[in-house]
């Protein structure tokens, strides 16, 4: 079985974080293809070398004398090319960064180079080819990523090479101009390599066990998932949950390869096995509870409005025109909301009002601010019963009052609007019934 393994930047963060990646990699003949990060923090009060590029960058356009900085993320490589004892010299490659840098190459220029050097390291080390991501993944003018032209590219070269570094993160448009994923964009790297090698495994190492039921932010040491879907996941990403870039899931879920969410730092640990379907099942009710706030429900009131041909679509038109996008949009007979973002509706608050007015010419109109929307996701909900009334006790029990619940018809989650405030609490609450108590 091929395997493609793709490491964070907390992975790659030392000399000493390297050789434990190299004792993982080689450890399995299979792990055979590579995709690294920039080095990232090594301690709390570090900076991570893209926000050094990122600096850098800025002082050249600002006209300043770049070097210092230059200087510094120069040092962090130094320090792990000498404390890895390996025979590699980067100081060609510092004068062409430099060089691109004081020319105003591009600022995704710039940010690129942190994976570049790391995989020239990387590559170094393991003795396995390198691969200049440029190469192989491709953008076009408008830097939309390519993916039919990428995967046969990526196809090619790696067909020559047994086993290759592929640095993370970016990419080229047909010019040569560099490209950038959005940040944390080496997960979607490392799944389009997947793709094209057609491997077994995806494994993505981090410095957590793979995903956890909720936030441990809110939940102290939540309990972690074992399995979990593609769907799943993409409820609980879409939500807010963060241990793996969105956008890493669609190469590799349309090609059936599993993703494995492991631990550097704990190798032993088995981590979240991520499948497109499975017959598992599993431990708890639901799988996992993500959430956001800062949203705002515009509460929509006209009666016989069930009997009015068209009036979703009209609603939806008001806000669409003015560049807004809907997040959930619950409905009774005479009621609708539609549920928005605070932070990209409030400018544009009064322009959807008049348009509402407009096109729907309701009876009235409502906004509520500050609120929050939570997800629990699980496939094990489908043969529950009493899911939702299970949330509503926990919920009432804790005294927090529900502003919206809305479950789609798939059963695979269920999303409860509460205030702001009752954010965290109501986390709490849901997780102690379900996980805790494992009703």
């Amino acid at each position: 079985m091929v395997k493609v393994v793709k490491f964070g930047g907390s992975s790659l963060a030392s000399a000493e974080q390297f050789a434990k990646v190299g004792g993982i990699i080689r450890s399995d003949d299979d792990r055979r293809y590579v995709v690294p990060s920039a080095p990232g923090k090594r301690n709390a009060e570090d900076t991570k070398v893209t926000d050094m590029l990122y600096e850098c960058y800025a002082e050249a356009e600002a006209g300043e004398n770049i070097r210092v900085t230059f200087n510094k993320i120069k040092d962090r490589y130094n320090k792990i090319i000498g404390g890895l004892g390996i025979k590699l010299s980067l100081e060609e490659d510092y004068k062409i960064i430099e060089k691109n840098m004081k020319e105003l190459a591009g600022a995704d220029y710039a940010a690129s180079r942190g994976e570049y050097l790391n995989g020239k390291i990387m590559a170094a080390y393991l003795g396995f080819d390198f691969v200049d991501a440029a190469e192989v993944i491709c953008f076009d003018n408008e830097g939309n990523f390519l993916g039919d032209e990428t995967n046969k590219r990526m196809k090619k070269r790696l067909a020559k090479s047994d086993k290759a570094v592929i640095p993370g993160f970016y990419g080229a448009k047909a010019d040569g101009t560099i490209k950038t994923f959005s940040r944390g964009g080496s997960d979607i790297t490392g799944s389009i390599v997947a793709k094209a090698v057609s491997a077994g495994m995806y494994e993505n190492w981090t410095d957590v066990s793979g995903c956890m039921v909720a936030d441990p932010r809110i939940i102290k040491d939540p309990e972690p998932i074992q399995v979990v879907t593609y769907r799943e996941l993409r409820e609980l990403s879409y939500m807010g949950a963060s241990v793996l870039h969105e956008d890493a899931i669609f190469p590799v879920r349309k090609a059936g390869i599993p993703i494995n969410i492991r631990n550097t730092n704990a190798p032993e640990d088995p981590g979240t096995l991520i499948v497109e379907s499975t017959c598992h099942v599993p431990e708890y009710t639901i799988t996992g509870i993500a959430g956001k706030k800062g949203f705002v429900a515009v509460n929509i009131d006209k009666d016989m409005m069930n009997s009015e041909i068209g009036f979703c679509r009209k609603a939806l038109e008001a806000f669409e025109e003015n560049g807004v996008s809907i997040e959930h949009m619950p409905s009774g007979i005479d009621t609708m909301t539609v549920f928005v973002s605070q932070e990209e509706f409030m400018g544009k608050e009064q322009m959807v009002l008049s348009s509402l007015h407009r096109l729907c010419d309701p009876d009235s109109i409502e906004l509520e601010g500050n609120l929050a929307l939570i997800a629990v996701v699980g496939r094990g909900m489908r043969s529950t019963r009493g899911t939702a009334g299970r949330i509503f006790s926990a919920l009432a029990h804790a005294s927090i009052n529900v502003k919206m619940i809305d479950q789609g018809s798939s059963e695979l989650n269920i999303i409860i609007g509460v205030r702001n405030e009752d954010f965290e609490p109501a986390i709490k609450a849901i997780y102690k019934i379900f996980v805790e108590t494992q009703l």
